[in-house]
């Protein structure tokens, strides 16, 4: 039997806005010309990975830049590490490195370019600077943040400390520098129950995600005290989404994140990570599947698997898709939107990261 699990929560509201209607649309043109047919002939190659999920018409649209990424990539001795939230464009046509969060953490580490990249939201951006701090780590739009990173602050953290003074903190790496800076040790969804039994402690702090640490005390010993934190994309899934993809869907085969709330779980066939949905995809070969969590992740196991039919109940997370192809381009062009941290931060932060890591 699973832990008692405890609920902590901040009256104020959370989360990062999402995008709003006044947010800059920027429409690139295919170009004209000899130019316009160079690029596309450049990236004619990279299209046969993605024509199973970007129509012909929409290529012409991407290529241009696509084939200036490629270039300026090897002009700045830089990498892409994208996030499997990203769309198919950039994950399979521009990225060096993608994965799920924890992938992208300790891929990050071996990285030998100058520049790195970072296609996902700020805190990934942050923790591929806190492990290597000697590099130049841009972001393509500094507003892309997160509902998680934003629902608690560093004075949140000491509060609970000083509130459960005999537990260690288990932050999420879905949260900012400074509350980072404040844990014991960072987790993911992938590795969250091991780092809690890591500790062999008898009760930890595991912020901020509410529906992740619920999920988790449910398959430890260990007593869980949570923050009321959530993710924008993953809280709107029910498990009467479920029943009734079932319903329209005979036979599907329902994947879920573990922060989605329990009773998503409770109606789904598997519940694991990103790469954990993923590598079920790829062993299982299901007829017929679902992942319920943001919906370009299926997008890119599709195009690994053309023969399994996505049903797609399609939760758009907002700040992912702040990433474009454009602006990458843009931020290597003017090797703009650096992440910098603060010193102070970056040591205490960078061992709660490491200390994560070594944990296998």
């Amino acid at each position: 039997m699973s832990a008692s699990l405890e609920i902590e929560s901040r009256p104020a509201a959370f989360g990062a806005a999402p995008p709003t209607g006044d947010m800059p649309l920027r429409v690139i043109a295919p170009g004209r010309g000899s130019d316009a047919a160079e690029a596309l002939a450049r990236a004619e190659p990279l299209y046969a990975r993605v024509k199973h999920v970007i129509p012909p018409i929409e290529w012409p649209v991407f290529a241009p830049d696509v084939a200036a990424i490629l270039r300026l990539k090897r002009e700045r001795d830089a990498v892409i590490l994208a996030h499997n939230y990203q769309t198919p464009e950039i994950f399979h046509c521009v990225a060096d490195i993608t994965g799920d969060s924890l992938a992208l953490a300790r891929e990050a580490m071996t990285v030998d370019a100058k520049v790195i990249v970072l296609a996902g939201v700020h805190f990934m951006a942050e923790t591929a600077k806190l492990l290597n701090p000697e590099k130049t780590v841009l972001i393509p739009d500094l507003r892309a943040g997160c509902s998680l990173a934003e629902s608690i602050t560093p004075e949140d953290v000491r509060l609970m400390r000083a509130r459960y003074p005999d537990a260690p903190v288990v932050a999420y790496v879905n949260t900012s520098v400074a509350v980072k800076a404040e844990s014991d040790i960072c987790c993911t969804s992938a590795n969250a129950k091991r780092v809690i039994e890591s500790l062999g402690a008898r009760r930890v702090i595991m912020l901020p995600d509410e529906y992740l640490a619920q999920n988790v005390a449910k398959q430890t010993k260990v007593e869980v005290i949570a923050w009321a934190g959530h993710c924008e994309v993953h809280q709107r899934f029910s498990g009467a989404e479920v029943r009734s993809l079932r319903e329209s869907h005979p036979g599907v085969i329902v994947l879920a994140h573990p922060e989605c709330p329990p009773e998503v779980l409770a109606e789904a066939d598997f519940a694991g990570s990103t790469a954990d949905m993923a590598a079920y995809v790829g062993r299982e070969h299901p007829r017929r599947v679902v992942l319920m969590t943001e919906c370009s992740m299926a997008d890119n196991v599709a195009v690994a698997h053309p023969s399994v039919e996505f049903v797609r109940p399609c939760n758009l997370c907002p700040h992912m898709k702040r990433i474009t192809l454009p602006n990458i381009r843009a931020a290597l062009e003017g090797m703009c939107h650096e992440v910098t941290i603060d010193p102070a931060l970056a040591d205490r932060a960078r061992r709660a990261v490491e200390r994560m890591l070594a944990v296998r």
